[in-house]
């Protein structure tokens, strides 16, 4: 097998290089209600206090319904190579909601108790996303990942052939920063 084909797998602490962090203000339960009779929300908006913090749970909407997201999806690529099966979660930058379209940009992969267990197979998801990207007509400079157990979040990056590896975990209690790495990791997709 010649080099070109084989892929390397780089782990290493990139403490978030994916993004960039800016200090929120951090709010009580109080100012928060407050906040919400003098109108700073829309009724449908679809954010959450947590930690102190006002958190957006709507991705599709902050990207103007340019993305799409799957959960629980059969994304068969490539059986013969092992690309095959269910897909716990998918990000696309399409707006189509049927369907997952090309290009494939983020792929999270959920496990009951065990980061690590969830990594090879986010690879594997990671390669088919980016060979049903090519043979979309999308090919893309990188296709992130991310395993989570809920709790806590682990990201990866694939260029080419080369896999890498945030040796960061991210606690659910930093939902800004897992958030901000994917709105992130979307924006960096997008042409």
């Amino acid at each position: 097998m010649s080099n070109d084909k084989l892929l390397r797998v780089y782990a290493f602490p990139l403490g978030g290089r994916f993004m960039s962090i800016a200090q929120a203000k951090r709010f009580t339960l109080d100012e928060y209600h407050r906040l919400t009779e003098l109108g700073f929300f829309h009724e449908d908006d679809h954010i959450e206090l947590i930690n102190g913090e006002i958190i957006e749970l709507e991705i599709r909407r902050k990207f103007n319904y340019e993305i799409s997201l799957f959960s629980g999806v059969d994304f068969t690529v490539d059986s013969q190579r092992g690309l095959n099966g269910f897909c716990d979660f998918i990000l696309s930058l399409s707006s189509e909601q049927l369907l997952v379209r090309s290009p494939v940009i983020v792929l999270v992969e959920s496990k009951n108790e065990n980061l690590r267990s969830g990594l090879a197979q986010c690879i594997a998801e990671m390669v088919a996303a980016q060979l049903f990207n090519e043979r979309g007509g999308n090919k893309i400079k990188a296709i992130y990942g991310a395993v989570t157990i809920g709790t806590i979040w682990q990201f990866l990056q694939l260029e080419g052939n080369v896999v890498s590896i945030d040796l960061s975990e991210y606690y659910i209690k930093e939902i800004k920063k897992i958030l901000g790495i994917l709105y992130s990791a979307i924006a960096q997709s997008k042409p």
